[in-house]
């Protein structure tokens, strides 16, 4: 059964234009079953789909004649007579692809739809070839939202800002909540219907982010560095990222840990929130705060505490509704989150009434007016605070 995510209205509408629709994101996120459901659903069935995977499929792609692989492509099966549409699976494993892309692009009008599994790849190799010619998607691991969507529970989409707190949705819905905090929302894991079969899962995709995703795209001699680097980020969620600390805890040279971090970043595994401020350059020089992509991967690679699996779940249910930073004063006091730099969020699993006015003090240095306790369990109800259960 296919479950529709968030982002396939959009991604269906630009499937019918005719630049280059780019699908990429972490992989195991559900890239290939959204590609086969657009193919299912466009009016043009004059396509074709080819999984980088597969040796021959590549080998589409090597030869220096791109009217060649237009020939290929008729002699698959498709049609002079009709627009082409080509799918291609796993686009980071064709190098050579974007010359050809932009030459059947530009002189056939082949519409081409790609998945890839790396920013770190596609946004580079596209950088310039299709410069114009493209847009990019970014398909991360299921929101709150969408897990309920693929549990087939039903849940209300009032804006989680104005609500008040249920105690009914609550009950209802909070056991699903801890399985989403617990577990993340990779398809997959989500699907699995055993505890042991989710665990299972997250360790298979760990293992190919590893031995895949690591070897093909990255030209470092140990990924077992990598790794150790992976596990000991895990174990730093929600704190600052301090290169000097890691490069002795790892022993590794600090431009080696840089390369690492960004590596990460740029494949999707961690994401790093800047400090707000008005200052930019201020900006630029305060340590980011580390985030991994998904909890339930973060809880493979250490022993998570429950505020740190609940702020790891937070931060990445509020970057998909808008852009995140956090505050720090010279004291010390912290707020864990700006939304959009006007929504000053503390992520508190039990928040209490003596949290309020204390983050009402911050928010107030940071200049902004408004602000949310955001808790993980029943809390007393007040106002300024939200169930994020509810956040979808």
């Amino acid at each position: 059964m296919f479950y529709k995510r968030k982002i396939y209205p959009e991604l269906l509408s630009h499937a019918q234009l005719p630049a280059v629709t780019v699908l990429t994101g972490m992989r195991r996120t559900g890239k290939t079953t959204l590609i086969l459901q657009i193919l299912a659903d466009i009016q043009n069935k004059n396509y074709l789909y080819l999984d980088l995977q597969r040796p021959d499929n590549r080998e589409l792609f090597e030869q220096k004649n791109y009217e060649t692989i237009r020939d290929s492509f008729i002699a698959r099966g498709l049609s002079l007579d009709k627009p082409m549409i080509i799918a291609l699976d796993e686009i980071q494993l064709a190098p050579d692809s974007p010359g050809a892309i932009k030459y059947l692009s530009d002189h056939h009008k082949i519409k081409f739809i790609v998945t890839g599994s790396s920013s770190y790849y596609l946004k580079n190799l596209f950088s310039e070839s299709l410069s114009g010619r493209k847009k990019i998607f970014e398909l991360h691991p299921l929101d709150f939202g969408e897990f309920l969507t693929f549990k087939e529970i039903p849940f209300s989409k009032d804006n989680w800002k104005e609500k008040e707190f249920n105690d009914l949705e609550y009950s209802r819905l909070s056991s699903y909540y801890e399985e989403f905090v617990r577990f993340g929302g990779f398809p997959q894991v989500v699907l699995a219907p055993a505890e042991d079969q989710k665990h299972d899962i997250l360790l298979d995709i760990m293992s190919s982010y590893v031995n895949i995703d690591i070897r093909t795209l990255a030209d470092f001699s140990d990924e077992r560095n990598l790794y150790s680097l992976a596990k000991l980020l895990a174990g730093r969620i929600g704190s600052r990222v301090e290169y000097t600390k890691l490069s002795s805890l790892t022993g590794l040279s600090r431009p080696t840990v840089t390369n690492y971090v960004s590596f990460f970043e740029k494949t999707y595994l961690i994401h790093t929130v800047p400090v707000y401020t008005k200052n930019i350059d201020r900006e630029i020089v305060k340590s980011r705060k580390l985030y991994f992509c998904d909890t339930g991967l973060a809880n493979t690679l250490a022993d998570l505490s429950s505020g740190a699996q609940f702020e790891n779940t937070l931060f990445n249910q509020l970057a998909r509704l808008g852009h995140v930073q956090y505050f720090a004063l010279k004291t010390g006091h912290e707020i864990d989150f700006i939304l959009d730099s006007n929504l000053a969020i503390e992520a508190k699993e039990t928040p209490i009434e003596g949290d309020l006015p204390r983050l009402d003090q911050i928010a107030n240095n940071a200049g902004i007016a408004d602000f949310k306790l955001v808790g993980r369990h029943k809390s007393p109800k007040f106002t300024n605070y939200a169930w994020a259960g509810s956040l979808y």
